[in-house]
């Protein structure tokens, strides 16, 4: 059960709103360029996690990764990481909050009324307090809400499917090659839940493993499954947060269980992610627990009322500029951590992680300044 519950919780925080993101970017760029993205992404992610994972299980102190910077490379590197980190997390945070909050007044205001702003302050709102409780209650929230993200997501395959145009699938602009990479690497990220996994799995080293491996690949899955079904519907129509555009298509009915998928999925990864960075907060930089648990709900809506709402912006910045960063950090870190504990040096072959990561930050910012 803890295994199954470790599962729920990665897979939660991994199938986010990153999702939404994914059939705008395959229409634009081609569907067997995202495919590519994600054969090279998923390998690199998961390669990721389980150098991290490998820190957490060595370690004897519990931290989150600014915690383990410091132990190994120092406090000048401690202080880094913790603004790239904390970047990244309230990226992520804002963008839940961005999609989530449109996901449920699209379902909820035509029966009951109030503005998007309202029903993302009713999103907020609950996922705070959930934040609040701490791991226990999200941990059997998110076993709870994957059961019906997975039941939501075969009933939404079932309904489009014969709606699949191939011809849709031809699609190739070279203009837009390098505009999957963020998103896509957003979508699959999931090193900030390691150290909540390794907790509830009691540091136990082979189950820490099947979790990162198998829960990569069944995210990949499941992606690569949306994408094809909601490009192969919507096609030249596909929307940024991919449900409006199956309208037209599919009609109201299939479209409100597609606001409730959207409302999931952003919940559950709203919760664990939020729970990161408070703990990140807490124990890492010695905040009050309340203290910690308040920067962490507020900040992100602060961002959304000062006007940040832009969802495939937000993505695809967080997942090649502060993630990428993250990615090399962890990589120099688990060199650190040979080097002390072991004394050995890293195999050259994870230093092409970094060049993998530097390549992407430069494409992206190239792409956007184009």
């Amino acid at each position: 059960m803890a295994f199954l519950k470790a599962l729920a919780v990665f897979l939660g925080t991994v199938i986010g709103v990153g999702i939404f993101g994914l059939p705008f970017v395959a229409q634009k760029a081609g569907f067997f360029v995202a495919l590519f993205y994600f054969l090279l992404m998923a390998l690199v992610v998961i390669l990721i996690n389980l150098l991290f994972g490998e820190i957490i299980l060595g370690s004897k102190k519990t931290h989150r990764l600014p915690g383990y910077v410091g132990e190994y490379l120092g406090e000048k590197w401690k202080k880094i990481s913790f603004f790239i980190i904390t970047i990244g997390l309230m990226g992520a945070l804002l963008a839940y909050l961005v999609i989530g909050g449109q996901f449920l007044a699209s379902f909820l205001s035509p029966y009951f009324g109030g503005s998007s702003t309202f029903y993302t302050l009713l999103f907020f709102s609950l996922g705070a307090y959930l934040v609040f409780r701490d791991i226990k209650s999200i941990s059997g929230v998110e076993l709870s809400l994957l059961f019906v993200f997975l039941i939501i997501l075969i009933l939404f395959f079932i309904k489009a499917m014969p709606a699949v145009n191939i011809d849709y699938f031809e699609t190739l602009d070279l203009k837009f090659l390098f505009l999957p990479y963020g998103v896509i690497l957003f979508s699959l990220w999931g090193s900030a839940v390691i150290p909540e996994i390794k907790e509830m799995l009691a540091g136990k080293r082979a189950y820490l493993r099947k979790v990162i491996i198998w829960g990569t690949i069944f995210s990949a899955v499941i992606y690569l499954f949306f994408i094809f079904i909601v490009l192969g519907v919507s096609g030249p129509s596909t929307s940024e947060e991919a449900i409006s555009g199956l309208n037209q298509a599919l009609g109201g009915n299939i479209i409100k269980l597609g606001f409730i998928f959207g409302v999931i999925t952003c919940f559950t990864s709203f919760l664990t992610l939020a729970l990161t960075l408070k703990k990140t907060f807490w124990y890492d930089f010695g905040l009050p627990k309340n203290l910690a648990w308040f920067l962490t709900c507020f900040l992100p809506l602060t961002l959304f009322f000062l006007g940040l709402r832009e969802f495939i912006e937000i993505i695809s910045f967080t997942g090649a500029i502060a993630l990428g960063l993250e990615g090399i950090i962890i990589v120099f870190l688990y060199r650190g951590f040979l080097l002390k504990k072991f004394s050995r040096k890293m195999n050259l072959v994870f230093y092409s992680l970094i060049g993998v990561f530097i390549l992407g930050i430069v494409l992206e910012i190239i792409y956007f300044l184009r």
